[in-house]
Formats: structure tokens, sequence, C-alpha cells
């Protein structure tokens, strides 16, 4: 089975109701007509795959980090979130490659974003600070997977 696909012709759509920016509106599910294109036309959708040993076991985590129940369901190893328009973090099952994710979603307000992640029961691993006010708060799943929030001063 292929984290990566182009089309996912047999997705089941997840009915959610916004509840944050990582939200997509209700019946929104990617589909190949629903696509972001270039100037030049080409198509442009990302998805940032994070591979997980046991897909059920780390499924409730993810849903309690985004704050909502997936966007779409591609079968029954795959969650996807959008977390922006043609953005989207999907979680797989794949042992082999499980733990080795890094992905960062920066956001306009970090300290809101890590308030609400914090209650809903996740709390950071650590958090770093760059020169010009740029943060990173790191969050790690139960296979060490690097799933980051950043924000910039002003």
């Amino acid at each position: 089975m292929s984290a990566s696909r182009a089309v996912y012709p047999s997705c089941t759509a997840v009915a959610a109701v916004p509840t944050d920016e990582f939200s997509t509106p209700p019946g929104s599910a990617w589909t190949p007509t629903h696509r972001l294109h270039t100037e030049d036309g080409m198509a442009l959708d990302l998805f940032v795959g994070v591979p997980v040993a046991d897909y059920a076991a780390a499924f409730p985590w993810y849903e309690r980090f985004f704050g909502r129940e997936p966007s779409f369901l591609p079968n029954d190893v795959e969650a996807v979130w959008e977390v922006a328009e043609h953005r989207y973090v999907y979680i797989v099952e794949d042992r082999e490659r499980a733990g080795n994710a890094l992905a960062l979603t920066f956001v306009d307000d970090l300290d809101s974003r890590v308030a609400e992640v914090a209650g809903r029961g996740i709390e950071p691993a650590r958090q770093e600070t760059y020169e010009g006010g740029v943060t990173k708060v790191i969050y790690r799943d139960a296979d060490g997977n690097e799933i980051s929030l950043g924000g910039g001063a002003g």
C-alpha cells in the first residue's frame, strides 16, 4: 500500500464542524476536481505524510491535536486533515517509517493554538525560539513523530 497517492477515488468523506483554523468546511473533502492551480496551470495540493506504527492507536491523538475528525478517510489505515486550503496532513500506518516525520504548521496566533491543543490534553515536548521572535512549539506523538506549530512576532 502506497502512502502517497495522486487520486483518492474511493475516499470516505467525514462530516466535520469547523472549530478553528485547522478546520475544513463540511463536505469539502479533497477530490481531483477540487484543486489549486499555479499560474502555469499545474495542479497544486500539498500532502504531508506522517507514518505511524499503529493507525488505530495514533488516530485519537491526531483528532485531539487537530481538534476535530479528519477531513476524509482514504482507506482503513489513513486519515487526512486539511490544515489550510489545499494543504493537508495525513497519518498512515507504515511501521517501517513510523517516528520519522517532521511537520510544521505556521499559525497566526501561536499562543492561542498552543492553549487550544493543551485544552485537549496534549502538551508540547519542547519549545524553541529563534532570532526575530520566531517560535516553534514541538509536539511528539507516541511514535516520536515531530508535529510542530510555529509563529512569528507580530
